[in-house]
């Protein structure tokens, strides 16, 4: 696989990572495919599709207060599982508001991201808690 595949990823995934650290909807959302499901250990149920997370996003927003202050990633690992499939784990150190506490999280992701129409989008993301914090 090409080491030009692997940047092109892994600068996709620090984008995306960037624009939510902003509490960036708007450059947030493209990062995703239209039918990328969405697993988070915060939410009972797997959201099937961006607008499903674009509705629990705004969902919080209105009702508890949902705001991301920061959003950093560390450790990124980019595995190519074909030329146009990768899957990116690291460790991500979120600084959120949400029902009227300030909190720092500290969690695994996993992004599983598809080469189209010429463009790297994220087709899966699996939010995990990491114990032990930073």
């Amino acid at each position: 696989m090409s080491a030009n595949r692997v940047e092109e990823v892994l600068t996709t995934a620090r984008e995306l990572v960037a624009a939510f650290g902003r509490h960036d909807p708007d450059a947030y959302f493209p990062f995703f495919a239209q039918d990328a499901s969405f697993v988070f250990y915060t939410h009972p149920d797997m959201l099937a599709s961006r607008a499903e997370w674009e509705e629990l996003w705004v969902t919080w927003e209105k009702d508890f207060g949902f705001r991301v202050h920061s959003c950093k990633s560390h450790d990124g690992v980019v595995e190519m599982v074909a030329e146009d499939v990768a899957v990116v784990r690291h460790r991500v150190v979120s600084d959120i508001s949400f029902d009227g506490s300030r909190d720092i999280l500290t969690e695994r992701e996993t992004i599983v991201f598809a080469y189209r129409d010429g463009n790297w989008l994220a087709v899966h993301e699996h939010l995990s808690p990491l114990e032990g914090g930073e």
